[in-house]
């Protein structure tokens, strides 16, 4: 199309001037109201299958200390219907669980009785809350072994030379040394006794054995990032005599472990080969075994999917749920069986984790119309139930029409992605368009709930815009081929598909082709800087968030340069370092027309701040449009803190509004400080 102008705003990984004109409306999704909905975090069934504990997410008011949303404890009686509150106020909990005898639900959490995260368990019927023991460091993850013995991971102490140069006031870090190793422990309760199990390596996750002798562990060299992501290994340690074995050396990511019922059987969630970046295989060993990662039967080989969780039903067959596309579904493969049993439909309900106790499947889900609650799914009648309802007064909102939006690229290659259409659509008129970019890019947008802080959603769609979310090539929930189709070529075919999505509803005479925006953040922050500058004369508006400004400097200081090598560009920028810049939005920030935002927290390690300097430089130098930097101060690869997430929400609404929506004058920028609610 010719001279095409489109806002980019990519986000991954996560007002001013027109929210005051909406937020009026009592019967529209505000900005102010997002802030006030409650979501289920995690589920957890109790092993006697009366009760499911949750977790609850409930909004940080705006009028307390800054910070993230606090978790309360909810449990909800399967019989009754009833819901008990456990943990309330402003805690935040992770790690719900039970104890063995199901009286009462466990958690981590960082309470001011105790320093670090602890155990802690919650009586169901005196809602006392009490540690479960008291350890020296904070305890990453636990699992129950018996009713008096618990595995659990934490961290090594300080080192005594490391506590002493800080003891005498100085306030450095020596970058990459000052790590410590995640240990494996056993806590023997009524011995009041903790036994260390390993020695010099990191476990990042660990499952144990059905009989309690064995655990199967993800374990890794180092304690830094890259290690979690590219060299975890599977590990069986026998946990009497401590020893610690290889037993599976596969390539790549790993994600989760499952023994089998009778503890003959470990499946795992992988990736198909060292270059693939999304774990979205699905493997099964015998313990022990004299198999290569090679010989394993993939069980989702040449499907169109990435598995996200699995469980055991029995000892020949397994639960998985998978993305397919921009669906969740739940199924179940007989180990002898060359096809699975689809359970769910596509469409029906999306979610991620799912906890399985005997045939009982529950989970934290969202559609469209809500965000997560918890469900059930029944593997004796198939039904699926919603349990709870923490957001009444959703059901007064109007919300806009939401479909999954199907089209075909240049080369014929079907995609799919999310269309939200205007609330007061008119088939009669055209409209303009925020194009929403996922991070990752090994991840991928469900048809479910579409809005949060970062990602618009219903937010915008209540100022009629149409809002489109693509899962173009390189996304999860396709298949290894379609992952690996952006391998070595990025922004190529992957960011093709992004703008062939746009055409195609230019074409339908949906979108004003000179109001077209795009933002996200992270690997959609690059979509966004990309558009900006390479793109420019396609897109009217940008808000990068996190995003990549300079692929040479990103690859120089991400916290992930060995995963950034093997699954995503596979040679090292002094190898070819013409095509890495050739890939950097600064190299054509002398192109831009588009007005940028851009926005970035300090203490980013993913994507260093630097990123955001770079761009925001040469386009302030060299580029042809308003552009504005904002910091997040103390925030990381997304924000954590309320205020923060509100400021981002208000502020790039206004971006777009500006330049896609308003008539004002397109060089100038808005108010650098937005009308806040409060």
């Amino acid at each position: 199309m010719d001279k095409i102008k489109t806002v980019v705003f990519l986000f991954s990984i996560f007002f001013g001037i027109s929210a005051n004109c909406f937020s009026k409306d009592d019967n529209i999704l505000t900005p102010e109201k997002l802030f006030d909905l409650k979501t289920v975090a995690e589920v957890s069934v109790s092993p006697d299958k009366k009760n499911i504990a949750y977790s609850l997410s409930i909004p940080r008011p705006f009028d307390h200390d800054p910070g993230a949303e606090y978790r309360e404890i909810h449990v909800y009686n399967i019989e009754s219907g009833e819901i008990t509150e456990l943990v309330t106020g402003e805690n935040l909990v992770f790690s719900i669980g039970w104890t063995p005898c199901s009286k009462a639900v466990t958690f981590r959490s960082n309470m001011p009785e105790y320093r670090g995260t602890q155990i802690y368990k919650v009586d169901l019927k005196d809602k006392d809350i009490e540690l479960v023991f008291k350890h020296g460091n904070f305890v990453r993850s636990y699992e129950f072994i018996d009713e008096n013995t618990i595995a659990f991971v934490s961290i090594d102490p300080v080192p005594e030379d490391m506590r002493e140069f800080r003891n005498k006031g100085f306030d450095i870090d020596i970058h990459e040394e000052e790590w410590r190793h995640l240990n494996l422990y056993i806590r023997y309760i009524e011995e009041e006794r903790t036994s260390r199990i390993t020695h010099g390596v990191t476990v990042y996750d660990f499952v144990v054995c059905p009989h309690g002798e064995r655990i199967a562990a993800a374990i890794a060299p180092k304690h830094l990032v890259d290690h979690s992501y590219m060299f975890k290994r599977i590990h069986i340690i026998d946990i009497e005599s401590k020893n610690i074995e290889l037993v599976m050396d596969n390539p790549g990511k790993l994600g989760t472990l499952a023994w089998s019922p009778d503890g003959t059987k470990l499946a795992f969630r992988a990736s198909s080969k060292l270059e693939d970046s999304v774990v979205g295989s699905l493997f099964v060993m015998d313990v022990p075994t004299d198999k290569k990662f090679e010989e394993l039967r993939n069980y989702v080989d040449g499907l169109e999917l990435s598995v996200i969780d699995i469980a055991w039903k029995d000892n020949n067959t397994l639960l998985f749920a998978a993305e397919e596309g921009v669906d969740i579904v739940l199924s179940k493969q007989k180990l002898d069986e060359a096809e699975r049993t689809k359970l769910t439909k596509p469409g029906e309900i999306v979610f991620n984790r799912f906890h399985k106790v005997d045939n009982i499947v529950a989970f934290a889900g969202n559609t469209a119309k809500h965000p997560s609650e918890v469900f059930t799914f029944s593997l004796e009648d198939k039904n699926l139930d919603r349990r709870t309802v923490h957001n009444e007064w959703l059901d007064d909102i109007r919300l806009s029409e939401q479909r999954k939006f199907e089209y075909y690229a240049r080369d014929d290659m079907r995609i799919e992605g999310v269309l939200l259409y205007p609330l007061n659509y008119d088939e009669n008129k055209t409209y303009p368009l925020i194009t929403y970019i996922h991070g990752g890019p090994e991840a991928a947008v469900q048809d479910g709930w579409t809005t949060r802080y970062s990602i618009w959603g219903q937010v915008a769609t209540a100022r009629d815009y149409f809002v489109f979310m693509p899962n173009y090539r390189a996304s999860s929930g396709r298949g290894v081929d379609f992952t690996m189709a952006g391998y070595g070529d990025l922004v190529g075919t992957e960011y093709d598909d992004v703008l062939d999505g746009i055409d195609r509803l230019i074409e339908k005479n949906y979108v004003d082709p000179d109001r077209v925006g795009m933002g996200g953040g992270s690997y959609g922050g690059y979509f966004s800087a990309w558009s900006a500058t390479k793109h420019s004369e396609r897109f009217a508006a940008s808000v990068v968030f996190v995003g990549i400004g300079n692929q040479i400097s990103k690859r120089n200081t991400t916290d992930i340069p060995w995963e950034d090598y093997y699954v995503h560009w596979g040679f090292w920028t002094h190898e070819d370092w013409k095509k890495v810049y050739g890939a950097s939005p600064v190299k054509y920030a002398h192109k831009s027309q588009t007005p940028t935002l851009i926005l970035h927290g300090t203490n980013d390690t993913r994507v260093h701040p630097s990123q955001g300097l770079e761009l925001y430089r040469t386009l302030k130098l060299h580029g042809k449009a308003p552009t504005r930097l904002v910091w997040y101060n103390n925030e990381g690869h997304g924000n954590r803190v309320n205020l923060n997430r509100y400021d981002y929400l208000i502020r790039t609404m206004d971006w777009f509004d500006y330049y896609l929506r308003l008539d004002k004058p397109k060089d100038e920028m808005p108010p650098k400080y937005p009308e806040y609610s409060f």
